[in-house]
Parts: structure tokens; C-alpha cells; sequence
């Protein structure tokens, strides 16, 4: 009886979490060898019954009725190194539970400089900046050496972790860092750092008549 009664209670807690047994993930699919990875990534999951790639609008959905959402969203992050979004279902709001928001991560844009001599060697690239934590979207232009990552990564580590998993020597050229308010570019000439000009003062009226003022008119 008490087995019996564990079985039902674990069914429950089962359709509370995931009623439907259809779970929607967000992740980026490049290229059949990436949506490969993420269904070796959480095949034979627990609750895992079915796996279907929708590459065009780079969504992964798995159905099972006893497969948990946010488990097999960590389980295909952790495994495949890749950004992923929990669309639907979305988590329970616990009762009497005070939510505290968490700040949004800033998404941030950075230019590269990295040598791509060929359409191979820029789809290797692409792969390898796909598998660290944070990236969202990856573009190699092959004409002009440059690939344009955004997501939430440091853009320091990004370097430092193309430079180790690829071989390759990556360089930052421009970073936009995307916030609510406003928009900040750091511009990093490849020649060295250049100061913005100075600033020329502005001479309001009174101004133009001051005795402190070289320039000043003068009232014959």
C-alpha cells in the first residue's frame, strides 16, 4: 500500500511539473552536426520519450510526460556546452514565496578579428565559440577576418577561451554593450587607443564682453 502510494504521489508531482509532456527549449542550431550533439546530449534522459529538432527556428522539443523541464534544460546545457532557454512550460511560482528578481545579464556585442581562411575554417570557428557559456549568436565575415559574437559572456574570457579551445589568435576590435537605457560602444582601434578630441568650450553671450576674455570685443 505505501509503495503503491509513493507511485501516486510521484505521478502527481510528474503532471504538476510537466502536464502536457511537451517540453519547448530555445537553442541556437547551426548545422546538422549541432543538432546531432543536443540529441546525444539528453537522449535516454530520465522522462525523455521523444526528440525533435526544428533547426529553422532553433528549438529543440522533447516530449515525455515524466521528463522535468528545468532538468533537461540544465542536463543539454551542462552536456553540450550551448546557451539554452526554457520556453515552455514555464517554472511554478511557489505560494507564499517572495520572488526576487534577478537583474537581466547585459547583452553585449563583440567584434573580433580573427584570420578565417576558409568557409571550413570559419564553421569551426562559429562551433567552438557556440560552446561557451553565455554566447547567443556567432557571425564570421570570411572577406573581412572578423566574427561578430553577442551574448552574455565576458568578452576577455571569450578571447581567452577561442585562443585555447580553437588555436587561433582572437583580438577584440569593438564591443556594444546593450542596456535598457542606453547603449555604450568601446571602440578599440587594432593600432592602439585613440583620445576622443577635446572639446571646444562654448562662449555664451556675456561671455563674448568679459574682461577675462582675451577674445572679448571691444566698445569704442
Amino acid at each position: 500500500m505505501e509503495q503503491n502510494h509513493a507511485c501516486e504521489e510521484e505521478n502527481e508531482e510528474n503532471k504538476n511539473i510537466n502536464p502536457e509532456g511537451i517540453i519547448i527549449l530555445g537553442v541556437y542550431i547551426h548545422c546538422e552536426g549541432c543538432g546531432n550533439e543536443v540529441v546525444r546530449s539528453i537522449r535516454g534522459y530520465e522522462g525523455v520519450e521523444e526528440i525533435d529538432i526544428d533547426a529553422k527556428n532553433n528549438k529543440v522539443i522533447v516530449k515525455g510526460t515524466k521528463a522535468d523541464p528545468a532538468k533537461v534544460a540544465e542536463r543539454l546545457r551542462k552536456k553540450s556546452g550551448k546557451h539554452v532557454e526554457l520556453i515552455s512550460p514555464q517554472p511554478r511560482k511557489e505560494l507564499n514565496h517572495v520572488e526576487i528578481k534577478k537583474p537581466e545579464p547585459k547583452v553585449i556585442e563583440v567584434v573580433l578579428k580573427i584570420y578565417l581562411h576558409c568557409e571550413g575554417c570559419a564553421k569551426e570557428v562559429k562551433h567552438c565559440i557556440h560552446k561557451m557559456e553565455g554566447v547567443r549568436s556567432v557571425v564570421p565575415d570570411i572577406e573581412k577576418n572578423m566574427v561578430t559574437v553577442k551574448g552574455s559572456m565576458d568578452p576577455q574570457k571569450l578571447v581567452e577561451f577561442i585562443n585555447k579551445r580553437s588555436g587561433k589568435h582572437a583580438e577584440i576590435v569593438k564591443q556594444i554593450i546593450n542596456e535598457s537605457d542606453n547603449n555604450n560602444i568601446i571602440n578599440l582601434q587594432l593600432q592602439g587607443r585613440r583620445d576622443p578630441p577635446d572639446q571646444q568650450l562654448l562662449l555664451y553671450a556675456p561671455q563674448l564682453f568679459s574682461d577675462d576674455n582675451p577674445n572679448s570685443c571691444a566698445l569704442l
